[in-house]
């Protein structure tokens, strides 16, 4: 089989180049791709839950903990007990946090229309309909293991 066959290859080398021109946009904020995207996420519904939050980013709670860590440790977000339940914990902006998460979502909006701008109108919508569809559509074998 041939690379240009093989559309997990193809995938694969456009997740790479997609992530390497979005890590070089918001490189300037001192932001990683996925903190960029966390933050923008926390400016659109701030003061959410750390679980409602790893849904939205479909992170692990290991690696989600670890981003948010480091966002703490920034002075961008703090994480208060939830006063409804004690076992959870909601994400604040900071202050610095919201003006860097605007910045952040500027970032990515202009990464998105650069990254894109060799497709037409058209072929973006395309592209995001294959995505989602491929993204949503059920696996009868999910990493080589077959579900129970």
């Amino acid at each position: 089989m041939q690379e240009t066959d093989c559309i997990f290859f193809q995938l694969a080398k456009a997740n790479q180049l997609a992530s390497r021109f979005l890590s070089q946009k918001v490189s300037e904020l001192n932001l990683t791709p996925v903190q960029a995207l966390v933050l923008g996420f926390l400016n659109q519904e701030d003061q959410i839950t750390s679980a409602e939050l790893g849904k939205k980013t479909e992170l692990d709670s290991a690696t989600l903990t670890g981003i948010l860590d480091r966002l703490e440790t920034a002075g961008l977000i703090e994480r208060k007990s939830n006063p409804d339940d004690r076992r959870s914990i909601h994400i604040y902006l900071t202050p610095k946090g919201n003006e860097l998460s605007r910045e952040a979502i500027g970032a990515i909006v202009t990464a998105n229309v650069e990254f894109l701008q060799v497709l037409t109108k058209e072929q973006k919508r395309q592209l995001f309909e294959i995505i989602k569809k491929l993204r949503l559509t059920p696996r009868a074998d999910k990493g080589g293991r077959k579900e129970e």
